[in-house]
């Protein structure tokens, strides 16, 4: 670990670009250009800081009030403290932060502050959960969690330094657990036009887009229900380690590393099993007409397309403003609340069915 320094608010104000980004907390100095590209809610959000302070944005309930784990990875990233000279705000983290009150407030211990450091291991070590080094789906079979810790501790963020992906399976599984973003419409948008042009013949030219649209709306509510009823099942799920292993491999893994960019769509080989389930839907529902079945089913998988894009997207990259409500929305639901905002695409069916979050000026997530 490189030695702490001193330095001053106008060295720490020169830091403001992606180049070399770097932040305060307090009294503390952070460069945080490594986490530009992980933070989930896209360097944007971090580059409107630079060179600043972030304790009133991490504190701000309107914006995104900053969960432990936020801070725990934030001191990843310690590089030393502002002159004494220069005034700096209180820190107030949130109660239970992985942050001592020496941390926050008393510098005068600087030679303590040189054994800080937030990594795997020390995460192990506090939590006693998961251990970042080591194939993670065994450790979860193995643990016999119970199920109120286990859920306690997989919505607690995690950040895996160095924008690898933690491991998951440890053998020669290991690829399945890893799909980049790309690979979601190469694989499936060759099959919706494909799936397309076999409804058309069959279909009059009008039909078809009828069929393709109807299959994209009902897209909306089956990725609502599959978010809500499958993925959280949470709190009504079994407390057993069969119940457990299987919601960390479906979802659990994603809420507990969601900046891991090789698991944040579905690899390709679960979605077919969920999709089987649905093709055979579809054709039961309009059995006396084949083609409309089709046309709707393809409809259907190119709204799956424009989820798990929409996903990616909303963790990772700049989106225009139109957009950033959308990333707003869903951060709330991975770091406020995740019993509520099951919607990734859309509020809609969150409105429908109560599961709006609520947040603003005079307003608290409900």
């Amino acid at each position: 670990m490189a030695p702490l320094r001193t330095f001053t608010a106008a060295e720490v104000e020169k830091h403001s670009s992606k180049k070399s980004c770097y932040v305060t907390l307090g009294s503390k100095v952070f460069d945080v250009t490594d986490f530009l590209d992980d933070h989930p809610g896209g360097d944007d959000l971090i580059l409107d800081y630079a060179g600043k302070d972030i304790t009133d944005i991490f504190e701000d309930e309107v914006s995104h009030r900053h969960s432990e784990a936020a801070y725990s990875i934030l001191d990843e990233y310690h590089i030393g403290f502002l002159a004494p000279s220069v005034p700096s705000p209180p820190q107030t983290p949130e109660s239970g932060c992985n942050y001592s009150s020496t941390t926050r407030t008393d510098l005068t211990t600087e030679e303590e502050e040189l054994t800080v450091e937030t990594d795997p291991t020390k995460d192990y070590e506090t939590y006693k959960f998961l251990d970042l080094n080591k194939p993670l789906l065994m450790q979860v079979w193995r643990g016999n969690f119970k199920k109120d810790f286990y859920l306690e501790q997989v919505h607690k963020p995690r950040h895996y330094k160095g924008g690898d992906s933690a491991p998951f399976f440890g053998n020669f599984l290991e690829p399945l657990s890893k799909t980049p973003w790309y690979v979601i419409p190469i694989v499936w948008l060759p099959w919706v036009a494909f799936g397309v042009y076999k409804a058309s013949e069959g279909l009059p030219l009008w039909a078809v887009p009828t069929c393709f649209i109807s299959g994209l709306a009902i897209w909306t509510l089956v990725e609502y229900i599959l978010h809500r009823c499958l993925f959280h099942l949470d709190e009504k799920m079994p407390d057993h380690r069969i119940a457990i292993t299987l919601h960390f491999l479906m979802h659990g893994v994603h809420h507990y590393l969601p900046m891991d960019r090789l698991r944040l769509v579905m690899p390709p080989a679960l979605f077919i099993v969920l999709a089987t389930p649905f093709w055979k839907l579809a054709h039961t529902i309009f059995a006396s007409n084949w083609y409309v079945g089709t046309g709707v089913f393809c409809g259907g998988i190119f709204g799956y397309v424009c989820y798990d894009l929409c996903h990616y997207f909303l963790h990772h990259a700049r989106l225009p403003k139109a957009m950033q409500e959308t990333k707003k929305y869903h951060l709330k639901h991975h770091f406020t609340d995740y019993q509520k905002g099951f919607g990734v695409t859309s509020k809609f069916w969150d409105k429908v069915f109560g599961t709006e979050l609520m947040y603003g000026p005079g307003l608290k997530t409900q």
